[in-house]
């Protein structure tokens, strides 16, 4: 068991030991009122920056969306391709119309086999209307469908406007409702 004289030295250290504490928690917390000026500089630089990116990937986008535009003004997209063709043949029967730029024969992305149908891009959008002669025309003892590429607009769908979220057919309650048993609802 430890003795008065020994507890009562021990007294002053811990009332040193709590004002030492108490000096140091007073000095916490004033350091961050301090500190608080250069957080709201580097939050309002972090803010300036992110007006600015949004600014320049507006115009970046808007630019891509031109450019896109372009593109399919001057493409058309061909149906009913046969599925040996390659891009050289359809480049060879579409020779005669302007200078293409590109041919693209659409894959499957889980098989990799074509699809059945291709993109050309041509040069300029005088060729566009020409290559329309070509549709109904035999390739591979296929008829080709011709049309002008059409520009996609996000978000749209063909069948009838925006899509919205549906509840499903009708307005039922739906569910299990018991078997035998009268229910008003």
């Amino acid at each position: 068991m430890p003795d008065i004289t020994s507890i009562e030295q021990h007294i002053p250290e811990t009332v040193q030991d709590q004002q030492d504490q108490q000096e140091k928690q007073e000095k916490q917390e004033q350091q961050p009122v301090a500190e608080t000026q250069p957080v709201l500089d580097d939050a309002a630089k972090l803010r300036a920056l992110n007006e600015e990116y949004a600014r320049s990937t507006e115009a970046v986008q808007l630019e891509s969306n031109e450019r896109k535009e372009d593109v399919d003004a001057r493409s058309v997209y061909v149906g009913n391709v046969d599925y040996e063709a390659s891009p050289e043949e359809l480049q060879r029967h579409f020779q005669g119309i302007g200078v293409i730029n590109r041919v693209t024969i659409l894959l499957n992305k889980f098989t990799g086999k074509p699809k059945g149908f291709a993109y050309i891009e041509f040069s300029d959008q005088e060729s566009v209307p020409k290559s329309l002669s070509l549709n109904d025309s035999v390739f591979r003892s296929r008829n080709l469908k011709v049309v002008a590429k059409r520009t996609n607009i996000p978000g749209f769908s063909g069948r009838g406007g925006f899509r919205g979220r549906g509840r499903g057919r009708g307005r039922g309650r739906g569910g299990f409702r018991g078997r035998g048993r009268f229910n008003p609802y």
